[in-house]
């Protein structure tokens, strides 16, 4: 069976580029505008989607802890309810948001976390769902979110192979799924990445496409975790590391994305030819540093 999953009519397979997914998450510090810059940029980047977050706060949170204070830097709110809700797009707002990146012809979708969140998603008739690492053992939410028959992207951060084999099997049969190593460290430094777990889970996944929801600060992660099998890329994308909230520091901005992008692109094209063969170019190289056999005097 070949690994392949559409995402918004882009067929993504052991054969295509990467897809990218930059991360906005709560980046846009709630604001329209540089939402709006930032989906803008992020095609520019060559990204193929962009991802926000939504939450039901009120459900998710008990009183106690939606009014707790919550007085630090990164903080849009008194308390830690206020500071989630200032972060929260309506749904006028992602109606204008869908629109702008469908004129733009990149894909906008979110991760749910909660069920009213994902209803609210499903009738904005988002293409794609993610589930955060956070709620893999969440079999409630993805069960529910599956019912909506869309493609399905699940994060494994902080997990074990028993969580992602009890999230597999809560699943119908035929449910596209595209399953994202992940450590969920905010950042993740380079040795904590686990790239060789993406071998893994081809192998344990065989008709799944696998690949990379990337917490770690630099670019170098993307293309070893292509040649891995990775195809599908999540990266955290902002427009300045001193800006305003808690995943600035580790999000790369434009000038990385675009980079980022390039090399995984180039990755492709340099795993593309397995034969040994000499190549014309190499020909005049090759001639000028050979060595040949001659006579020092006549025989």
């Amino acid at each position: 069976m070949m690994r392949e999953i559409i995402l918004n009519g882009k067929k993504v397979n052991d054969e295509s580029d990467a897809y990218v997914i930059a991360e906005i998450s709560g980046n846009h510090g709630g604001s329209l505008e540089l939402c709006k810059e930032m989906i803008e940029s992020a095609q520019e980047c060559g990204c193929d989607a962009v991802k926000l977050v939504k939450r039901t706060n009120r459900e998710l949170y008990t009183d106690e802890y939606f009014n707790k204070p919550y007085d630090n830097p990164n903080s849009f709110g008194a308390t830690y309810g206020e500071h989630r809700e200032a972060l929260e797009f309506d749904w006028e707002q992602y109606c204008e948001l869908k629109k702008f990146a469908f004129d733009l012809d990149i894909t906008l979708f979110a991760t749910p976390f909660d069920i009213p969140a994902a209803d609210f998603l499903n009738e904005l008739k988002m293409p794609i769902f993610k589930i955060a690492s956070g709620d893999l053992t969440n079999i409630p939410l993805i069960k529910y979110v599956a019912g909506f028959d869309r493609p399905m992207i699940i994060s494994t951060g902080g997990s074990r192979w028993e969580d992602i084999i009890r999230a597999e099997e809560s699943l119908r049969e035929g449910v596209k799924i595209a399953w994202l190593q992940c450590t969920a460290a905010y950042p993740a430094k380079i040795e904590q990445m686990q790239l060789r777990v993406i071998e893994e889970m081809r192998e344990f996944f065989p008709s799944n496409v696998i690949g990379l929801s990337d917490h770690y600060g630099g670019i170098l992660s993307g293309p070893i975790a292509y040649i891995f099998g990775a195809r599908i890329f999540e990266k955290h994308f902002t427009f300045g590391h001193a800006m305003k909230g808690t995943d600035h520091a580790f999000s790369l901005k434009p000038d990385r994305m675009k980079r980022f992008v390039t090399d995984l692109r180039r990755t492709k094209w340099a795993m593309a030819d397995v034969k040994k063969e000499p190549l014309p170019e190499e020909a005049e190289p090759i001639r000028k540093m050979a060595k040949a056999v001659y006579l020092n005097e006549a025989v």
